[in-house]
């Protein structure tokens, strides 16, 4: 979280270009309405061509920064079976999918400002600190200076200020935490916050004291920069709605990274 003054200012992502084909997942312009960055699919774990190109138009006409959301080459697992890669693997895969993203974006009339991974790359990486500089060390290859979205409190934290990046640190407004900072696992119970009256206050608490508070209410002083809406949620839109109204009335403003 960043200060102007006194005045506390946070970003708020949303994860979205996840549509294929005739297959539509999100509500994507209704949430570029609120939303100050869009993380948008690769064509791997979601996405194609002509939706990454349509979301990129989308999000520039509105103002909101554009970044690649690189994930497994797993359409049918949506990005979240967790996959087994060399590093070089691993290199080549976020390489191709940040380049994409590049030209999509340029074709488009905007420039990419930051990358974050997605799904099961994203939890491994948030485990794995190897993994995480593998990934992210591809990204600053490809585009010197770009944001890193990081989970606050995890590898990928560590990771990103070992290597020195650009880094923004996220928490998710729609996913309970275990107290290592990790995610709780999507198939345990509670793991995904669907009660949109309950995401907005959390969140507004969590920025105010500028800490991830975990299932069990423990308490994980970090930096956060950046707050994560899943845009394929059934209650993604109230959520976001929540969330953006409950910062407002603690006085902290929303603004791009």
């Amino acid at each position: 979280m960043t200060q102007n003054g006194t005045q506390p200012k946070v970003d708020l992502n949303a994860d979205m270009g996840e549509s294929f084909g005739p297959w539509v997942m999100g509500q994507d312009a209704a949430i570029l309405d609120i939303v100050t960055s869009a993380n948008i699919a690769c064509g791997f774990h979601a996405g194609d061509p002509n939706v990454m190109a349509r979301t990129f138009r989308t999000a520039i006409d509105k103002g909101v920064g554009i970044g690649a959301h690189p994930g497994f080459a797993d359409l049918q697992g949506f990005g979240r079976r967790r996959l087994s890669l060399s590093g070089e693997e691993l290199t080549n895969l976020v390489t191709y999918q940040l380049g994409a993203a590049q030209a999509m974006a340029r074709a488009a009339g905007g420039s990419l400002r930051h990358l974050k991974l997605h799904g099961a790359m994203s939890n491994m990486a948030s485990e794995d600190k190897e993994m995480a500089r593998i990934c992210y060390a591809a990204a600053e290859a490809v585009q010197p200076g770009i944001v890193i979205m990081t989970l606050a409190g995890t590898a990928q934290e560590a990771a990103a200020e070992e290597l020195g990046l650009n880094r923004a640190g996220e928490i998710f407004a729609d996913r309970a935490y275990n107290d290592d900072a990790t995610l709780v696992d999507r198939s345990l119970p509670g793991a995904v916050i669907h009660d949109a009256a309950l995401a907005g206050p959390r969140i507004a608490e969590m920025v105010r004291e500028g800490a991830i508070i975990t299932a069990s209410g423990k308490r994980i002083r970090t930096r956060i920069d950046t707050i994560c809406l899943h845009g394929d949620t059934p209650e993604a839109l109230e959520i976001a709605r929540s969330v953006r109204d409950a910062l407002s009335g603690s006085g902290i403003t929303l603004a791009p990274l």
